[in-house]
């Protein structure tokens, strides 16, 4: 009777908790309806574009043939995801995908913080525009172009790269055409291109801090080191732990078409990832229940990753996403 009871009491705090929560939404929505209203063409732009083609995801469960349809086509459960795991391919494509995106992630994610930073301590306006402007320019060149050029400035014999090489007396290098150049290449074409744009985004944060701060700082005589370790990066750690918690959760993603683009047969060692090999099988190969496994594979990865890192984020400070 007790154990009823006590059930009974969970219920009840549940219904209350669900009408409260309930009665709360409907009053905001009569007080910003325009607002709701602004919002519903986004809304309905993700339900059709970004949900609905969610229905396809079966077909990773699903022997699929085209002539059959997806419902049509015969039920095989978790055979790819197991053919994929047991594949002499999982763990070289593991390795390379994780190996990009660790790397990069480590290597450039500190970049667009401590340029913006120093573009904070930086009060020539005019000056400070124009960098800002140099840095945030790259962000605009699409990613084919970006590796044209990297092709034109390594060519092992008309680059300028190895021109310069060659004129103090070393020899031409093929950097695309070598395994152990693909990865520096990556991530530092990556940073050149992307940093301006997280530099805009931490110059924005950096723009609400106060300047009776500041003046306090100075007036206490801090240097400007003082000011950015305890002014500038606390005003900014909040968007700095928004956008790590992003970067871990698109960690499996790697920039796909760039990586495609700077393959070779000479670099496939260390430049084949899921994404391309699901490019290779799902398309070249017409292997689309395979390669739909691969796919749905890897997002689940990354949704693991960005809800723990959510969660971390959550107990060891008072941000996080949800």
């Amino acid at each position: 009777m007790e154990a009823l009871s006590l059930n009974r009491e969970k219920d009840n705090m549940k219904k209350s908790k669900y009408s409260a929560i309930s009665k709360k939404f409907i009053k905001n929505f009569k007080k910003y309806w325009g607002l709701y209203l602004l919002l519903l063409p986004t809304l309905i732009y993700v339900l059709i574009y970004h949900y609905y083609p969610m229905y396809g995801v079966q077909i990773a469960f699903r022997d699929f043939s085209p002539s059959a349809g997806i419902l049509g086509s015969k039920f095989v459960g978790f055979k790819y995801f197991t053919k994929f795991l047991s594949s002499y391919r999982f763990w070289e494509l593991l390795k390379n995908t994780l190996s990009l995106s660790i790397w990069s992630l480590i290597c450039s994610f500190p970049v667009p913080i401590i340029l913006a930073l120093m573009l904070n301590q930086f009060k020539h306006k005019r000056y400070r525009s124009f960098i800002q402007t140099v840095i945030y320019a790259p962000n605009f060149i699409t990613v084919v172009v970006l590796v044209g050029m990297l092709s034109i400035f390594l060519s092992p014999h008309t680059g300028i790269v190895n021109h310069l090489i060659t004129a103090f007396g070393g020899e031409s290098i093929h950097f695309l055409g070598q395994e152990k150049w693909f990865l520096p290449l990556y991530i530092l074409s990556g940073i050149w291109q992307g940093a301006g744009f997280g530099t805009i985004i931490y110059l924005g944060a950096l723009s609400g801090v106060s300047p009776e701060l500041y003046e306090a700082a100075k007036m206490d005589g801090a240097t400007k080191l003082q000011v950015i370790r305890h002014v500038d990066l606390p005003t900014i750690m909040p968007t700095i732990v928004i956008m790590f918690i992003l970067a871990i959760g698109g960690i499996m993603n790697v920039g796909f078409e760039k990586v495609l683009l700077m393959q070779n047969d000479l670099n496939r060692g260390v430049s084949d990832v899921i994404a391309t090999y699901v490019y290779e099988i799902g398309i070249q190969q017409a292997q689309y229940s395979y390669s739909a496994a691969i796919g749905l594979f890897n997002s689940i990865i990354n949704a693991i990753l960005l809800i723990g890192a959510n969660q971390i984020s959550k107990r060891v400070s008072d941000t996080s996403l949800w």
